[in-house]
């Protein structure tokens, strides 16, 4: 029995794993002919403690994410999956990520890049990938390599 995803959600916020988590969503969507949700959320605890430029931090954040979230869906159409959604969200990308969206969008599959943080920064914050394989209701994939199967060589 051929397992096929009908709604894919993968997040991206700029990093190099995001990007190689996107690569992949598009190649899957694509083979499961499936929907793809393409989500940057805007951790709003990190505007909580600059009291005068709050509004326009969060605005400019919004900008860039609506851009970047513009050229991603123009790269997964361009490369073959036509249906693709763009959503910006506001508040926990925890949170967001592995309960909120999966519930309102009926998402069966989440997709995300390898975090990028050292063993004492998951220690004191955790990593999103962590909390959303934990918490999650669908299958969760996390990307480590490259289209081609090979981890990425670190750049100097």
């Amino acid at each position: 029995m051929l397992q096929q995803y009908k709604r894919i959600m993968v997040a991206v916020d700029g990093s190099k794993e995001a990007e190689l988590a996107f690569r992949k969503a598009v190649n899957v969507a694509r083979r499961n002919q499936a929907e793809l949700l393409l989500v940057h959320v805007i951790d709003t605890r990190a505007f909580q403690t600059v009291t005068s430029f709050d509004t326009v931090l969060a605005e400019q954040a919004t900008d860039l994410a609506k851009e970047s979230l513009a050229e991603y869906a123009e790269t997964a159409k361009s490369n073959g999956v036509p249906a693709v959604e763009t959503t910006i969200e506001y508040g926990s990308p925890k949170a967001i990520i592995a309960k909120q969206l999966p519930a309102d969008k009926e998402v069966d599959l989440i997709m995300l890049g390898a975090t990028g943080l050292n063993a004492v920064e998951r220690l004191f914050i955790g990593s999103v990938s962590e909390y959303v394989i934990r918490h999650a209701p669908c299958d969760v994939l996390i990307v480590r390599t490259d289209l081609d199967n090979t981890i990425p060589k670190e750049e100097d």
